[in-house]
């Protein structure tokens, strides 16, 4: 085999439709584009959405729920997640810094910590949020809720 000898696989390629070549070709005039209208013109483009005239399915459907803009999310971190942390690292303090190192967090989001599992460890937390459960259980244990 040798390089002038490569072809193609048989049916892999087909030669391309000349348009607008004239009527000699089969393909002049209109140029496979119909007579008139949106689409036989030069610069047509379709709108996201267009349904043909008929009124858009986003404007059809109503609205419906609300949106607060003040809402702000919150990443969820339980009190036995700060456990395992502060008894691996041996630590006292744990803040978003702690967080991010251990993988929970990016350090852009904020954090609430809540009170699902228990706390045996005195530890003093950072955080943007406490539930009142969370609070509740580090006070119990001697540490402090500090809110950032």
């Amino acid at each position: 085999m040798k390089l002038n000898n490569l072809k193609p696989a048989e049916g892999s390629t087909h030669s391309c439709r000349r348009i607008g070549r004239g009527p000699g070709s089969g393909l002049g005039g209109t140029s496979t584009r119909g007579h008139k209208g949106a689409k036989s013109r030069s610069g047509y483009s379709k709108k996201i959405g267009f349904e043909g005239g008929q009124m858009p399915l986003q404007r059809r459907v109503p609205k419906a729920g609300f949106k607060n803009i003040n809402h702000k999310e919150y990443f969820a971190v339980n009190i036995s997640t700060i456990q395992k942390i502060a008894e691996s690292k041996n630590i006292t303090k744990v803040g978003i810094e702690e967080l991010v190192a251990a993988g929970l967090t990016n350090g852009k989001e904020l954090v609430k910590v809540l009170g699902n599992g228990t706390l045996t460890v005195k530890v003093d937390v950072e955080a943007n949020a406490f539930s009142k459960a969370a609070e509740e259980a580090i006070k119990a244990v001697g540490g402090n809720a500090t809110i950032i």
